[in-house]
């Protein structure tokens, strides 16, 4: 099992959560919603739409999304998913529980504030004029930013 930290259309309410939940492709728990301890550019880019964390850490804001627990085979799909590595990479990153909304690994860090490890899709792969884009702190394929994700 693995803990990922998702950001982006992989959220809830978001346009591809469906493949979070599809127990064909493998499993995954819901775990906390939390936020990076680090700041980081959060962008959306591509003629997709797509949100892109970029591996530029103390830069852009700290991002808020969800905390998954996932197994082996949904890893795997996940890494295929997000193209590894080509256009993501999956990095170790250090985050901030807001609220425990599973059950953690271990009993004493469930509590709000706990800090914990877990994997990213980020990229250092893009293009030269994404650092200067707008930085997101949290993103919505609906927001304001009026990108509206775009299917591949």
């Amino acid at each position: 099992m693995a803990q990922i930290f998702i950001y982006g259309t992989l959220k809830r309410g978001q346009p591809n959560h469906f493949r979070m939940l599809d127990k064909s492709v493998g499993a995954a728990q819901l775990l906390a919603s939390v936020v990076t301890t680090e700041r980081f550019p959060l962008v959306i880019a591509s003629e997709y739409n797509i949100p892109f964390l970029l591996n530029l850490p103390g830069q852009g804001h700290r991002v808020h999304g969800e905390l998954y627990r996932v197994d082996k085979p949904l890893l795997h799909f996940l890494d295929d998913f997000e193209d590894i590595p080509r256009m993501y990479q999956r990095t170790p990153v250090t985050l901030k529980v807001k609220e425990w909304l599973g059950q953690p690994d271990d009993e004493e860090m469930s509590v709000a504030g706990s800090i914990i490890e877990a994997f990213v899709y980020s990229t250092t792969t893009y293009q030269p004029d994404w650092p200067s884009l707008p930085h997101h702190e949290n993103y919505d394929s609906q927001g304001d930013h009026g990108f509206r994700y775009k299917r591949r």
